[in-house]
């Protein structure tokens, strides 16, 4: 039993960790084009890119107001109603990352949003007097404290994206909450969601103790 629950657990981390390495630089991506800090310059004046920010407020609302389950049958499912394609098992592993990817950018993306905004406007300034340009004052003056006033939430996020690997289930993505109904289903036994159980809680308690240690390093930064 632990050796089955071992390698949908191995999923499980595969389905986390790409998901955070996807999500946390798109999310980023997402807040400045939610912002609408990027446009283009006409004369000395720069112009703003209005539609793009409409399209990432959209983007980011739908994301979060729609279940991921539901996320992950429309990804799932896309390739076959949209193209024709057949759906390969190989494609079950694919369509739950790039589902989860494009849910937790959106949420990440309000974070960052959230904590940038959060910089009073005054650090920007002083930086612009202080012969900074843009990327300067933002690298080495607004990120780290960004940062630490976004890792409490970003620790929710992060724990509650260990859970939500579980939904993988629904299309079939053999990760550890699905051995574990297996095996349950074949035994008749419960010991399977109690192991379960306790990786769960396990994985959650490292990634918390993780995230407490990066918000004390950053503890010199002081509101």
């Amino acid at each position: 039993m632990m050796g089955m629950l071992g390698d949908g657990f191995v999923v499980t981390l595969q389905i986390f960790g790409l998901t955070l390495l996807g999500a946390i630089p798109l999310g980023l991506v997402i807040a400045f084009l939610r912002m609408n800090k990027w446009g283009f310059h006409v004369g000395k004046k720069k112009r703003k890119i209005r539609p793009i920010s409409l399209i990432t407020q959209f983007y980011i609302s739908v994301m979060r107001g729609t279940p991921l389950m539901l996320q992950l049958f429309v990804v799932y499912f896309a390739p076959f109603y949209i193209f024709g394609q057949s759906l390969s098992d190989g494609w079950r592993f694919a369509a739950t990352v790039v589902a989860f990817i494009l849910n937790y950018a959106a949420y990440f993306a309000e974070i960052y949003r959230s904590g940038m905004q959060s910089i009073p406007r005054g650090q920007h300034e002083a930086a612009d007097v202080l012969g900074y340009t843009k990327a300067q004052s933002f690298g080495s003056i607004i990120l780290p404290q960004v940062i630490k006033r976004i890792v409490p939430p970003m620790t929710n996020e992060i724990v509650t994206l260990v859970k939500d690997t579980s939904l993988a289930f629904a299309i079939g993505c053999v990760e550890m909450f699905t051995v574990a109904r297996s095996i349950v289903a074949s035994s008749r036994l419960m010991w399977a969601f109690l192991a379960a159980a306790i990786l769960y809680y396990v994985f959650n308690l490292v990634v918390t103790l993780v995230m407490n240690f990066v918000e004390r390093k950053l503890a010199y930064y002081h509101d």
